[in-house]
């Protein structure tokens, strides 16, 4: 962050100060292409995993057997324990193999796919705390399935699916090592983009970028925390109860 307002051009010797770089940033449509292709593929990756981590998590949460339980929770570490380079070799012989045209598709459906199983986790313990007693207090009110799913459980684990999503984003934004495998045609992600960039000689455009994006995603924190804290306010009808 210091090196992106030299002017020096380097990250060493700081000669003054200037907004060159930051400049350069939001005149470079092909960047910012990919700034918003990588946010894209984070936002919709994680959306997506994160419904099916969750019906994964609570079928799983309600398999009687301990067996096939034990069977699943095995298979859904399994991307999550395995190198990166293995994951990203993987996916490339399975896309060859289906034959699915690599680049947004096929980054997409790669970090869906890693991504669950981290949703899964997170939702999993939300679910263990949640007592039989409550379900059954529901059920004994006349709800019904659907109702207790929608009132109960997933109002219950709704700190679980937040952090598994935030977790799912978090890991596709910082991806490198599987999406360079599986991206082609002219996509490509930030991650990727800063390596091929690196190879070359890394432009102190490169701090000016992280540098807004550390800076937004401080700012979406901080919002983020006020909005909880405003919400956890007890209101005035609660304050008389």
């Amino acid at each position: 962050m210091f090196y992106s307002f030299n002017s020096g051009g380097a990250m060493r010797n700081f000669e003054g100060f200037t907004l060159e770089y930051y400049g350069e940033v939001f005149q470079d449509t092909r960047l910012l292409i990919i700034v918003l292709n990588t946010f894209i593929i984070a936002l919709l990756s994680a959306a997506i995993s994160t419904i099916i981590g969750v019906m994964g998590a609570i079928a799983i949460h309600y398999i009687r057997s301990n067996r096939p339980k034990g069977t699943l929770l095995t298979l859904n570490n399994v991307l999550i324990v395995s190198p990166d380079v293995i994951i990203g070799a993987s996916f490339l012989i399975l896309f060859t193999i289906a034959g699915v045209q690599l680049g947004f598709v096929s980054v997409l459906l790669s970090h869906i796919a890693f991504s669950i199983p981290i949703v899964v986790i997170m939702v999993l313990p939300k679910l263990q705390e949640m007592g039989g007693s409550l379900l059954d207090a529901a059920r004994d009110l006349g709800a019904s399935s659907w109702q207790v799913l929608t009132k109960v459980i997933l109002p219950y684990i709704k700190p679980g699916i937040f952090a598994g999503f935030f977790m799912a984003l978090t890991y596709s934004l910082d991806d490198f090592a599987v999406t360079f495998f599986v991206t082609g045609n002219g996509f490509s992600t930030l991650s990727v983009e800063i390596y091929s960039r690196a190879r070359q000689g890394v432009s102190l455009s490169i701090n000016a970028l992280s540098t807004l994006i550390f800076l937004f995603t401080v700012l979406l924190v901080i919002g983020y925390y006020f909005i909880n804290r405003r919400n956890s306010r007890p209101t005035g009808k609660e304050v008389r109860t």
